[in-house]
């Protein structure tokens, strides 16, 4: 898979897995409404949904970030890099 800018995400097979299964327990979700099952295993499925989704949007956005950094620092100095790894780890926190 390409973007507009040509990169090659290395992490889009993983983020596809993720989007998958959050895919299909959110059919899964659909199934059990129309069952008329309960609040919390509703609950429990949707909650696995969101953790998928929102795993997959924190490896797309950290894989981006990764290469950003890597392109606009292009080695330079000790200063530089330390700084891009002061960036890289907070945005783990994102």
């Amino acid at each position: 898979m390409r973007n507009t800018h040509g990169h090659v995400h290395l992490t889009h097979s993983k983020i596809l897995r993720r989007l998958r299964r959050a895919e299909g327990h959110l059919r899964h979700v659909i199934e059990m409404i129309q069952e008329e099952r309960s609040c919390l295993d509703l609950a429990q499925q949707l909650h696995a949904v969101e953790k998928a989704i929102a795993q997959a949007k924190k490896i797309l956005i950290h894989d981006h970030v990764d290469h950003c950094l890597d392109v606009a620092t292009n080695g330079h100095g000790k200063a530089t890099r330390k700084l891009v790894g002061e960036f890289r780890t907070i945005s783990k926190y994102l």
